[in-house]
């Protein structure tokens, strides 16, 4: 009955061919075709597609799409969110059509962020060819990646998922911005949901202008994430974060600023967690090493 993964993101764009460029000349993704009017489809695996970035008003993440393994589970799922007052919206035909899925519901968590609920993913069977010579992602069973949600209402909010998605604790994190005794520091929450990967989901303790703290995705080697900081490095993207490895999940990644004003991790070697003997923990570090951050530049007036 629980979430399977997370099965894509919905982005807003003003300007799709700044996203053609960062997601297929940078980061590797491959353009899916028969996408919707006005709409870029990104791909990193044989589904049509991973990331939808549609034309709008607005730069920003619009929804993430969460994916039930089963017609049951989906249907079981809304019937909780319904019946704790949640409210939700089935989607039309077109709705579905749209998103290459069987049926598709849409609701907003505690602080307002947008999910997109469905199941009966299509696929194309198209092979994945990275137009930088990507060696591919891991996705499949785990899912486009993980996402990372701004939550001020930290703990309804993980009620919220954890209660009525049927998301599990993977680990939690707490930690300060400055060495004044008197900052109370964050708190973060990673969830994982019914796969292998660390966490699917995490929860931050503070709001974001994008609607959106980072998204992540695994590429397949670490080559594979050096070329890809080589590439965005070249190309002149804010680069947010250098090299490092997490204290958490162990991922070794960067960071780059997107389009969307949210940051694109991109890693590698991420572990995985056997869920049957797991115990949850609290860092008091983010990372083992590296993951220096710099602010973006300023904007230019």
């Amino acid at each position: 009955m629980a979430v399977a993964s997370l099965g894509y993101v919905r982005i807003e764009a003003t300007d799709l061919s700044v996203w053609h460029r960062f997601g297929s000349d940078a980061l590797g993704f491959a353009i899916g075709s028969d996408a919707p009017s006005d709409t870029l489809w990104l791909r990193f695996d044989g589904r049509p597609f991973r990331l939808a970035i549609t034309r709008g008003a607005h730069d920003r993440f619009n929804a993430a799409g969460w994916e039930f393994a089963s017609q049951a589970d989906y249907q079981q799922c809304l019937a909780r969110l319904e019946g704790a007052g949640v409210a939700v919206k089935r989607g039309s035909e077109k709705d579905a059509a749209a998103r290459c899925v069987r049926a598709v519901s849409y609701c907003a968590d505690p602080d307002g962020n947008r999910l997109e609920l469905y199941h009966g993913r299509s696929l194309d069977y198209a092979p994945f060819v990275s137009p930088a010579g990507v060696s591919g992602f891991v996705t499949g069973r785990q899912g486009l990646g993980h996402v990372v949600l701004p939550a001020p209402a930290l703990e309804a909010t993980r009620a919220f998922y954890m209660d009525l998605l049927g998301f599990a604790l993977t680990d939690e994190m707490h930690f300060h911005f400055s060495s004044d005794p008197r900052d109370p520091g964050q708190h973060l929450y990673f969830l994982h949901a019914d796969n292998p990967r660390h966490h699917s989901l995490a929860l931050f303790e503070a709001p974001h202008p994008a609607g959106l703290v980072h998204m992540m995705v695994q590429a397949a080697t670490l080559d594979d994430v050096g070329r890809a900081l080589d590439r965005v490095q070249a190309a002149g993207y804010h680069v947010s974060s250098k090299l490092g490895r997490h204290s958490n999940d162990e991922m070794v990644s960067f960071y780059v600023l997107s389009p969307g004003g949210f940051d694109v991790e991109y890693g590698w070697g991420a572990i995985e967690p056997d869920w049957k003997t797991h115990v949850p923990t609290t860092s008091l570090v983010p990372d083992l090493w590296g993951h220096q951050w710099s602010p973006p530049p300023a904007a230019k007036t």
